[in-house]
Order: structure tokens, then sequence, then C-alpha cells
């Protein structure tokens, strides 16, 4: 499964475990890049003596590539760029910022940088900032998303269509059925993060993983749209928001509720009714949890065999 992607970051599998904060340290990662997809970690929950641990353990527990993902709006990110450059980190994500403040320096160090988009300026952004690649995110995605709310089966071709980087879709995806209709769309690597949580090497807390079983159809919201929009699951903190914005509450009051820690204490800590829990939409098709490594293989297992049916499916219309 050779292409643009596997060959950019020297992998088997055109396959991205996100970094997510609170979910993505060193087991996870590892497991994913062994595997053969590319394990990133989730600088966003660590601070820059961690994250150089975290490193560290990666460093030696796979000999194969992996990266960090570093959300721009991040209060320590000079100092998480500093320990990404002298540990010889080769592979940045960058997300929620303008990806021409760090591109070009990262660059100048021999590092392979992607951004994370979710409309058609940020890519042409992106473009004339120099990136390596970059990943449409669509509105179904966990974590924080685009105020556009668009869908990844618009964005992938809008962003296809307005640039030639090479492109890895996100959002919605956790199958090698999705995988293969996300490249249908024109995308050439798939970033997948809900589906790694529910890992066996996720550092979420068990009882997030329980909760992500549980998700049903329904089960997630977009939140917060006045401080940054966030896809949360529908628990008791989630009502409590959804109360605060049906109320006409200001930037300042979310804010207040949120405090310092809301998404650690429930991601990390386990807290899963005042936690914020942050999940994509495809939550409600994950029904267990298992290894990194098993994931990997059921979703490439899965493509191959759907990419079979379409060509006979075509083939017996065509005769």
């Amino acid at each position: 499964m050779k292409n643009r992607i596997t060959s950019l970051f020297g992998i088997d599998f055109p396959i991205i475990q996100a970094g997510m904060i609170w979910c993505s340290g060193w087991r996870l990662v590892s497991a994913v890049s062994n595997a053969g997809g590319l394990g990133l970690l989730g600088a966003g929950s660590m601070s820059p003596g961690l994250l150089k641990e975290h490193i560290g353990k990666c460093k030696a527990a796979t000999n194969r590539p992996f990266g960090v993902n570093i959300p721009l709006l991040y209060s320590l990110v000079d100092e998480q760029f500093d320990v990404i450059i002298r540990e010889g980190v080769k592979i940045v994500f960058t997300s929620a910022g303008n990806p021409a403040i760090w591109t070009s320096i990262l660059k100048t160090h021999g590092i392979t940088v992607v951004h994370v988009i979710a409309n058609v300026k940020s890519a042409l952004k992106c473009e004339q900032s120099g990136v390596d690649a970059i990943v449409a995110e669509g509105f179904e995605a966990g974590g924080h998303n685009g105020k556009e709310e668009t869908t990844t089966l618009t964005l992938i071709p809008l962003i296809k269509k307005a640039t030639a980087l090479p492109l890895i879709a996100a959002g919605g995806i956790a199958s090698g059925r999705s995988m293969l209709a996300a490249f249908a769309l024109g995308a050439e690597g798939v970033q997948i993060g809900s589906r790694f949580i529910a890992s066996e090497e996720s550092s979420a807390h068990p009882a997030f993983k329980q909760r992500i079983l549980e998700t049903g159809d329904g089960g997630t919201s977009l939140a917060l749209k006045k401080v940054v929009p966030v896809r949360l699951i529908r628990n008791s903190f989630f009502q409590k928001v959804h109360q605060l914005e049906d109320s006409g509450a200001t930037a300042e009051e979310l804010k207040e509720l949120l405090g310092k820690g809301r998404a650690k204490l429930g991601m990390f800590d386990g807290n899963s009714e005042d936690g914020e829990l942050e999940i994509g939409q495809v939550a409600a098709l994950i029904s267990h949890i298992q290894p990194a490594g098993e994931i990997i293989s059921e979703i490439v297992g899965e493509f191959e065999t759907a990419r079979k049916e379409l060509l006979e499916y075509r083939i017996s219309n065509v005769e």
C-alpha cells in the first residue's frame, strides 16, 4: 500500500493515529508505529519535560517513524518545539493555529511538517507556508473542530480541488471501508482518533473507554462554539454547557464553567459525568477495546476486501 503519504513518512500503511490530548502517550504511539502506521504523541496535554520523557520512551519502544502533534494555541508551544528539535523528532503535525509561524523553522531542522485544517482558506495558507501535507478534518471528528461544520464527505473533495499537497482525511473514519471512501474522494491517507482511544495501549482512563463503547447514535454533539468548537459525549458536563449556551452565555461564562483541567478530569482521571469527554461521532460504531496493532490489521484487511468488492461490482456491471 504505497503512495505519497507512506513515502513521506516511511511507513507501511497510510494510517495515522491522531495526537490526542490525554490519550496518546508513548505506549499507543509505539504500538501504532510498530504495526506499520504512524503514531503521534499528543503534546497538547504534556509539559515540555513530560514530552521529552515520552519521546525517549518511544525511541526505546520502536525503531519505526513516529511524530508529535502540537496545537499551536498551547501556551508552552515554544518550549515544546525546543524539545522536539533537541530530541531529533522528524515528523510534526501542527493544529489550531497559523502554520506560517513555525513551518519554516521546523523545516530548517529537517522536520516534515503537516498541518490540520477544516476549510479551503486554511489549506491554501498551508500551501503558502510550505507544509509537506495536510490533514483535512471534517465535522464528524472528536476534539476541537472547525467552525464551518463541513462534513468529511464534502471537505475532502473541496481541499483536493484547492491544492495538490498530499491529503490526509480525518473525521468519522474508523474502518477500512471508510478509509476506502476517503481515498475515493481524493485522500491518500487517513488520520484516526476515536478508535485508537478505544485501544488497550491508549492512556485514556478505562472509564472513558467504557463510556465510548456505550455511546450510541446521536451520543455526541458539538459544543463551546463561542470558545473553541469541540465534539463531546453528551454527559452531565455537556448538559451544563448546553444549558448555558441556550441561555445566551458569553465566552467568559463558558470559560468559567470549563475551569482548568476539565478535559483531564474526564479523559485521564475517569470522571465520566463531570469531565469533558472528547470523541467523534464514529464512537457509535466502536464496540470493543483491542490492541492498536489489531486495529490497524483490521482496517487494512477491510480496506482490501472492500476494494476487491467494488472492482468485482464494476466488472460484473460492465459485463
